[in-house]
Formats: structure tokens, C-alpha cells, sequence
């Protein structure tokens, strides 16, 4: 994988990329001077014509060049900022922290749910309690088996895992 940093290579590519803009511009520039000379020589319209040609290249490549040069340095400082300001962020979990974000959200909403069956299981108790006859105490048992399971599955979502077992049983409603 390439490094991003200066290197020998980058910085020799970037030297012979130099060089060849500056080559191309002395070329075309050169080529101007010849065709006015010629055209001042021959004093002729096609000659002044091909000068005016070589003049329109010459402007239309020191254009590009200098454009792409500008470019180039435009690009390269955004490039230059936007590491410099995720490197803050480069020590950072971001992936890590938004896991660790829902699933605190996922376990708050299992502890919330099972704080809610507990109310409806006291509402039940308090509803049977009063009553005489076996189905009143059978809803009773129920409901308290009911409350006992939901509390410690609910403590066990406290804990780190596997420090202590889950209950299980049949909720009957």
C-alpha cells in the first residue's frame, strides 16, 4: 500500500510533473516567437495568420497549465484539512461508541418493558389478593412467579454476562 506522506518517488514525479508544464509553455512560446518572426520576415497574411494560430495555443495551454496548477494547490489543501481535522478524531471509536449507544438503548428498553409486566403483575396481586377461593390464590402465585422471573432476568441484564443464571418459566396470563 502507498503512503500518502512525501516520498523520494512522489517528490521526483512531482518535480518531472513541474518540468514537463514549464517544458510544454517554453515550447509553445517558442513557437510563437518563430511564427512572428516568420511573419515579420515574409510580411505576408498567411504568415501573421499562423502567428495569431500560435498565440491562441500558446494562451490556450498557459490556461490549462496554470489552471491545473491552481487546481492541484486547491485540492491538495482541502486534502490537507480534512486530515488535519479528522486527526483528532483518529484515536476515536466512532463504529464502536454507536454499539455501545444501542445496545445501552436495546437494554434499557428490555429493563423498561420488564418494569412494566412487574406493575401489571402487582396490579393482578392487588386485584386477587382480597379474593377468596383458589383461582383468586392461583392468579396470586402466578403473578408473584411472574414478577419474580421478570426481576431477575431484569437483574441479570444488569450484570456483566454470565454472572448468574437466568430464571425461566411459563407466564400465564
Amino acid at each position: 500500500m502507498n503512503s500518502l506522506g512525501k516520498t523520494p518517488d512522489s517528490a521526483q514525479s512531482k518535480k518531472i510533473t513541474i518540468n514537463a508544464s514549464t517544458l510544454s509553455l517554453a515550447v509553445m512560446v517558442t513557437v510563437f516567437l518563430v511564427a512572428v518572426v516568420f511573419a515579420a520576415n515574409s510580411n505576408e497574411v498567411v504568415g501573421w495568420f499562423v502567428a495569431v494560430i500560435s498565440l491562441g495555443w500558446l494562451l490556450l495551454s498557459a490556461f490549462l497549465v496554470l489552471g491545473l496548477r491552481r487546481g492541484a494547490r486547491k485540492v491538495t489543501e482541502q486534502l490537507k484539512a480534512a486530515t488535519a481535522a479528522a486527526a483528532p478524531r483518529a484515536g476515536e471509536a466512532p463504529v464502536q461508541t454507536l454499539v455501545i449507544d444501542e445496545a445501552t438503548r436495546n437494554r434499557d428498553l428490555k429493563l423498561d418493558h420488564s418494569f412494566k409486566i412487574i406493575q401489571v403483575q402487582v396490579g393482578v396481586v392487588n386485584e386477587y389478593r382480597p379474593r377468596e377461593g383458589e383461582e383468586a390464590a392461583g392468579m396470586v402465585d402466578r403473578a408473584l412467579e411472574t414478577i419474580e422471573i421478570t426481576a431477575a432476568n431484569a437483574r441479570s441484564m444488569m450484570k456483566p454476562p454470565g454472572q448468574g443464571p437466568t430464571l425461566s418459566g411459563e407466564v400465564i396470563n
